[in-house]
């Protein structure tokens, strides 16, 4: 299978991965109106920067690279500070990963299988991610800027959903982050598992505020 359409498929908002359910942070920022559409670029590249490349990022490469997915995921799980973000983590990662099973199959998407439903694996989505990137023979840097790019266009969907944008703005942020992600590959490439997690206060501080918020559109 070509790779990099492979890369393209696992990255598209119409793959079933429960993605399209989380707002990153982002609906507990609308909902304390510190975000509109001028910030929206700063808010995704401090993301990407501050969290999402030492975080999940990092994670991804070294479970695509074949390392110990017990001990990065230990250390993913335990720099995610807020329940609804792990929680959501660990349900995408499994959704991904039964579709995975599913649709392509395979002795590595198997064995991964098998680590999870023996409860040595929690099924945290970068992990899973990562794995499945390896098992179908994407490249690890296609693999991870395609990772990067799912999150960003996930982030810019979801302001669509809220309004803190139209359409035309989204692609607009969308296209800006470009940079920023290809900074964030090249970190995440380069950072070893001593290293995994991020650090975005304020970002928490949404969060934590959005899982007792009364009405939500998102599940983060």
């Amino acid at each position: 299978m070509n790779s990099l359409l492979t890369a393209m498929q696992l990255a598209d908002s119409a793959f079933p991965s429960g993605m399209y359910t989380l707002s990153h942070g982002l609906e507990g920022f609308t909902q304390a109106k510190a975000v509109d559409a001028r910030t929206l670029p700063r808010l995704l590249d401090d993301l990407l920067v501050h969290s999402v490349g030492p975080g999940d990022l990092t994670a991804f490469a070294l479970a695509h690279r074949g390392e110990d997915l017990i001990e990065i995921e230990s250390a993913l799980h335990a720099t995610v500070l807020v329940a609804e973000v792990r929680a959501a983590s660990i349900r995408t990662g499994r959704q991904l990963l039964d579709t995975a099973v599913h649709s392509f199959g395979g002795p590595t998407i198997k064995e991964l299988q098998e680590l999870v439903v023996g409860k040595r694996l929690r099924g945290m989505q970068p992990i899973v991610s990562g794995v499945v990137h390896r098992a179908l023979g994407v490249d690890v840097r296609e693999a991870a800027t395609g990772a990067a790019f799912g999150f960003a266009s996930s982030f810019v969907g979801a302001a669509l959903r809220l309004r803190v944008v139209d359409h035309r703005v989204a692609q607009t942020v969308l296209n800006g982050a470009f940079p920023t992600i290809e900074r964030v590959v090249d970190e995440a490439l380069a950072r070893p598992i001593e290293d995994i997690g991020g650090c975005v206060p304020m970002a928490e501080m949404m969060s934590s505020n959005h899982e007792r918020a009364q009405a939500r559109l998102f599940a983060t």
